[in-house]
This record gives structure tokens, sequence and C-alpha cells, in this order.
């Protein structure tokens, strides 16, 4: 009976110290946080490409070419050469240069200033950078190419002659017999009309070089002259305004027109050259030429 007991109470210390060593080394954990369930469509990521480029603190964007003065765009050009450019009644300057400048300055954000002075001068301003372009329907010939660079074409200038009604001189042929005549200094008429006979022209001996057309025209109707060499239309001003003078038929030479830079001013001329395509694109040069030229 007694070893009965012993065992039994063998038995309880056993499983005693069975319960004591599961609480020692079985430490209690602390449970995960519930994982948040993802959407079931979950939005797209923002695109930033549609978004328009803003440059840092919004920015305009700078023109790439520069200017004489800052925000203007100074044309030289000699005011007495009608309808290309010509002085009004109150001091200021039209004519179709005139206005076709204008739109160009507007077009690339700046304002037209015009500097009027003699033509080899309006030249020399623009190949020295006193001024930014130059406008005085200017031709294009090879050795102004070497000093200048030039827009594209836009004009045909024709140069014709005037003379008295009652003139010996009766066609263009005639002037090799002509005594004297007057050009514009600086004008390729003047260039081609005093080289020598050889080559086409009638002698410096027999031309003389005025500073602008109109002084020219004066010396005709006064008597100094036997004829005047000049662009058409122009010359048709003159005529209209001089009573005694015609025109004689047929064409002394033809040419073209473009807007004269410094040599180099590329991004310039570039800017130019794509205004005045917008402008005859859209009607606008057209329209300033027909406020000035008559269909005839």
């Amino acid at each position: 009976m007694k070893k009965t007991i012993a065992i039994a109470l063998a038995l309880v210390m056993l499983l005693a110290l069975c319960a004591c060593g599961n609480n020692n080394t079985a430490p209690t954990e602390t449970p995960a946080p519930a994982a948040t369930p993802a959407p079931a469509n979950p939005p797209a990521p923002e695109d930033k490409a549609d978004e328009p480029a803003t440059q840092p603190d919004d920015k305009p964007v700078e023109n790439a070419f520069t200017t004489v003065e800052e925000g203007k765009l100074h044309m030289s050009t000699n005011a007495a050469f009608p309808p290309y450019e010509m002085l009004t009644d109150d001091g200021g300057f039209e004519g179709i240069d005139v206005e076709v400048a204008e739109a160009i300055a507007e077009k690339l954000g700046l304002e037209l200033v015009v500097d009027d002075m003699e033509f080899g001068a309006a030249l020399t301003a623009v190949q020295t950078g006193q001024s930014d372009i130059a406008m005085a329907g200017i031709t294009v010939n090879d050795e102004r190419k070497e000093v200048m660079d030039f827009s594209d074409y836009y004009a045909t200038g024709i140069q014709v002659v005037i003379v008295k009604e009652d003139s010996p001189i009766q066609t263009i042929d005639d002037l090799e017999n002509a005594e004297m005549i007057g050009c514009q200094a600086d004008t390729t008429g003047y260039i081609f009309a005093s080289d020598t006979p050889e080559n086409g022209g009638y002698g410096e001996d027999h031309v003389t070089a005025y500073n602008t057309g109109a002084l020219a025209v004066m010396a005709l109707v006064n008597g100094q002259i036997d004829a005047v060499i000049i662009d058409n239309e122009p010359a048709k001003a003159y005529v209209a305004a001089n009573e005694g003078l015609k025109l004689l038929e047929g064409e002394w030479v033809v040419e073209d027109y473009a807007i004269a830079f410094a040599k180099g001013n590329t991004a310039l001329l570039d800017a130019v050259n794509a205004a005045m395509a917008e402008l005859k694109a859209d009607g606008t040069f057209q329209s300033i030429v027909d406020k000035y030229i008559t269909a005839e």
C-alpha cells in the first residue's frame, strides 16, 4: 500500500515539472498587424508627358537673335524712293518697304525704327552694325554679297530711263549718244552706267551721281543732264509729278530686291525670312504692294 502511494506521488511531481518547463520555454508572441488589402483597380500613375513644357519661373522663350537696340528693329533707308520709302507730310515714313518692315517687326515682337539717310550710308550702316536691316529698293549683286548678307528676294526691280518729251534720245539704244546721264549714287544703276563701254556702260565721264533720285530728276528738268536711269516705280512717280517728262519704252535692266544684313548675322536673317514667308502666305505682303502699286 505504501509502495503504491509513493508511486502515485512521484507521477504527480513529474507532471508538475513538465508543466513548469513549458511555461519557461514558450514566450508569448505579439500578433502581427492585419495587412491592408490592395484596391481591386489601382489608379494609373500621372502622365507627365502631356503637360506643357515650361521654363523655370515660367520665363518666356528668348529670341535667338539680337538687335542693335533691345526690343527694336532698326531699318536704315533712303526715304526718297517712292513708292518703297518716302516721307509723309508730317515727317513720318511710308511706303512698301516701310510697311513690310513694320509687319516683320511685329511678327518678331519688335518695334520698327526707321533711320533715314543717303543710300550709300544706309548700306554702310547695316554693314557696321548701326542698323539691323537695310531696305531701300536694294538689288543684289556679287560686289554687295561680299560685304553683306541678303534675305530671300521680295520684289523685282526694273530700271528704266526718263527723258524730256522733246529729247533726241527716243530709245534706250540712243543713250550711248547722251552727253550726261544722271543716277542715284551707290545704286546698281550708277555702277552699271558708269562702267566702261566695253562692259556695257557709258563711262564715268558721261554719268553723274546724285544723292537721291529726286535730285537727278530735278537736274533733268533743269536741262543739266540728258536722261535719268532709275527704278521703274519711282520713275513713274517722278514723271507724274513733273510735266514734260516721259519714260522710254523698254527695260534698261531687271534685278531683284532683297533685305540687307550685316555679314554673318544668320539668326536675324533666318527670322526675317520666316516672317516674310508668313506675310506672303497670308496675303499681307500683297495687300501692302497693292496699296501703293495699282495694276495696269
